[in-house]
């Protein structure tokens, strides 16, 4: 199983160029369609990957292939060729919001237009039953214009249906994943509103709201809800701190999301408002309350990849990284160790981690309680 050398085509009809981005298990190149004679992407799928990523490769392809909205990265071909297994997608030319991020917080009324474009994309991937999963700037992509695409569907699932990636796994990037993902709870499309809220509120911090490593980042979380600025608008403050909330319930859907962005209106009481699966995701064997308590956790780590200017590739490179010693003023209640997919978000412009519990300028203060200090 190779790719086409110079010259050839693959499937007969798609000239590849240069790389766009590179993961652990697959790379996107820049492609050329002889045929309908445009300019694409081609995501090709190396051999030496595990049947776990095959699995979520074919999964971006299906779950793309029966979603058609502008601020997606459509997908116009896939199939095998001489063993090599690929996907076309759009090719969308420019960089990523993680890109955009790293040159500074963004101005209220870019973020208010971003954001409002990005929820009318989720609210449209929701109401088709589908569940991202991996909603973070580097899956992003803007385009010259500065529109916002949403990509990286190798994780998303149907909403009525239980998908795990391996026994007792969970997936996700520990930076971005919402607190029942994080406690092993069932989850639905209020997991995307979550990943989202942190992302608007990176965009205009300019730093990732929980830094640190896997586990620090996953936990801190669950111990203090995101410092949002009080000198936003105060229907972005409402909205971030819904968005963010701790309680699944109490999180606005994605067409709310869009309408307080575009009119400035502050979002109203928004308990049960989010589309809800038909049947949940089990994330995890453990309960939540072993999960949290004893966290021995094993994290198979996969590394963020270099920015793409399509469909940002899912990286898939494993290492166990085994945690046995819990958070601070985090009580041991079990030994139990628990298996997570995450991936490790690259460096960025970050404050200095603060400690499970400790709320920024605190000082000998306990754990935030669930549900406290929240709209």
């Amino acid at each position: 199983m190779s790719l086409p050398v110079s010259g050839e085509l693959l499937a007969g009809r798609y000239e590849l160029a240069g790389t766009l981005g590179f993961g652990g298990m697959s790379e996107v190149r820049r492609g050329w369609d002889t045929v309908l004679r445009r300019a694409v992407a081609v995501k090709v799928f190396r051999p030496e990957a595990d049947d776990d990523t095959a699995r979520r490769f074919h999964n971006e392809a299906r779950t793309l292939a029966r979603l058609s909205h502008p601020g997606l990265v459509a997908v116009h071909d896939a199939g095998v060729s001489d063993g090599t297994v690929f996907v076309v997608l759009r090719l969308v030319e420019g960089g990523t919001l993680r890109d955009r991020i790293a040159d500074g917080p963004l101005p209220v009324a870019e973020v208010r237009e971003l954001g409002a474009r990005l929820a009318d994309a989720l609210a449209y991937v929701h109401e088709q039953g589908v569940v991202h999963r991996d909603v973070k700037p580097s899956n992003i992509l803007l385009d010259a214009d500065g529109t916002p695409h949403l990509a990286d569907f190798g994780l998303a699932h149907l909403a009525d249906t239980t998908r795990f990636t391996r026994t007792n796994q969970m997936v996700g990037t520990a930076a971005y994943l919402a607190p029942e993902q994080v406690r092993g709870d069932a989850f639905g499309p209020a997991a995307d509103i979550y990943s989202f809220g942190l992302v608007l509120l990176e965009c205009l911090t300019g730093r990732r709201e929980y830094p640190g490593g896997d586990v620090e980042s996953a936990v801190a979380r669950l111990h203090r809800p995101p410092a949002v600025p009080e000198d936003l608008p105060a229907d972005l403050v409402r909205l971030l701190s819904l968005m963010t909330s701790l309680s699944a319930r109490r999180r606005p859907s994605a067409p709310d999301c869009a309408h307080v962005l575009r009119t400035g209106e502050t979002v109203a009481r928004a308990a049960g408002s989010a589309p809800r699966p038909r049947r949940h995701v089990k994330a995890v064997a453990a309960s939540a309350a072993a999960l949290v308590g004893a966290f021995g956790l094993a994290w198979v780590l996969t590394p963020d990849q270099a920015p793409a200017t399509s469909a940002p590739v899912e990286t898939t490179s494993r290492t166990a990284v085994q945690s046995t010693t819990p958070p601070p003023n985090v009580p041991v209640a079990a030994t139990v160790t628990t298996e997570v997919v995450v991936e490790q978000p690259a460096a960025g412009p970050q404050e200095k981690p603060v400690p499970p519990g400790h709320a920024k300028g605190e000082k000998g203060k306990g754990p935030a309680k669930p549900g406290k200090g929240k709209p």
